[in-house]
């Protein structure tokens, strides 16, 4: 690192106060370690990714995302396919990708980590999905894509509550879908890694892992899955009887969990999602947990790669 370009969520994760001091302790060790840095705030949705295309345009060699994984989702649409690296430092609500890295929940300590990291080119996913106007559109995910229940998860979390009480809502709303939501399901079709053969399922939900583990209670959520892997590591839930789905969350938080033919893990290049004929009910599709829009989606892996800032010794 040079020359970095530090973006920061002025409305993520922690309280004001809190905020503006760490984000003056990153830039302090920054720049007591000789690097040209300079803090960038967002001001709306999508400015973070405006700010990371104009630091690339601008030379900066490194991008670090202050924020939870919706910020580093933003900045990344800008860095895929450039050799400008991505750094992490947590500072939101949900930190999968710092926690991943080995990154921890402190700041100062991450951006310390992250002096010594090696720039790693590693696979994107990419979802294609309608949008609110029903225009097809595409973003690149590092962390995780979902189809079904996930992402109404995200969908249903207001902003404020989330900064005020973190997790706690997370798992208010995540139990108030289970009571209530009927699982609708969907059609799914697979192209199996590396077979090639391809399968046609009816399935209520769905999860493309690209994360070793996502820390807290979800942890290693996909054995084999990794940010270094070239296929799609999919959870299907092929069953709408939700408490089978508390059964396998439970054995997930547990350490536990195995797969069946009720939620299997699949191996993929690519997968295509389509409402049944005659649903009306909307299916919406999320990134890195960010909601997008709604089905039809497709997700596979990008033709192009992201520079990410690893730490020595982790495995991704």
């Amino acid at each position: 690192m040079r020359r970095v370009a530090l973006i920061y969520n002025p409305a993520s994760g922690q309280v004001s106060a809190r905020r503006s001091a760490a984000i003056e302790s990153v830039l302090a060790v920054l720049r007591e370690a000789g690097i040209e840095a300079e803090a960038l705030e967002t001001h709306a949705p999508g400015s973070a990714r405006a700010l990371a295309r104009a630091a690339v345009r601008g030379g900066y060699d490194t991008v670090l995302a202050c924020g939870g994984d919706g910020t580093v989702h933003e900045v990344l649409q800008s860095l895929v396919g450039t050799d400008v690296a991505l750094g992490v430092v947590p500072l939101g609500t949900a930190n999968a990708l710092a926690q991943n890295l080995g990154l921890g929940a402190s700041p100062v300590l991450a951006v310390r980590t992250l002096l010594t990291a090696v720039p790693m080119a590693v696979p994107v996913g990419r979802i294609s999905y309608l949008d609110a106007q029903g225009t097809e559109r595409s973003r690149y995910f590092t962390v995780a894509a979902g189809v079904g229940a996930d992402a109404l998860l995200m969908k249903s979390m207001d902003a404020e509550l989330k900064r005020r009480l973190g997790y706690a809502l997370y798992m208010f709303e995540a139990f108030r879908i289970w009571a209530t939501h009927p699982f609708p399901l969907f059609e799914a079709r697979f192209t199996r890694f590396p077979s090639r053969t391809v399968d046609a399922e009816e399935i209520s939900q769905l999860l493309a892992v690209r994360v070793r583990s996502f820390g807290g209670a979800l942890g290693r959520l996909a054995p084999g899955a990794s940010v270094r892997s070239s296929s799609l590591s999919l959870i299907s839930f092929k069953t709408r009887n939700r408490y089978r789905y508390m059964r396998f969350l439970l054995a997930v938080i547990a350490g536990r969990h195995t797969f069946s033919r009720n939620v299997e893990l699949i191996e993929a290049e690519t997968v295509e999602c389509r409402p049944r004929n005659g649903s009306k009910r909307p299916i919406y599709v999320e990134a890195d947990g960010e909601v997008l829009g709604r089905l039809p989606a497709r997700m596979e892996m990008a033709r192009e790669t992201l520079t990410l800032l690893v730490p020595p010794g982790v495995e991704p």
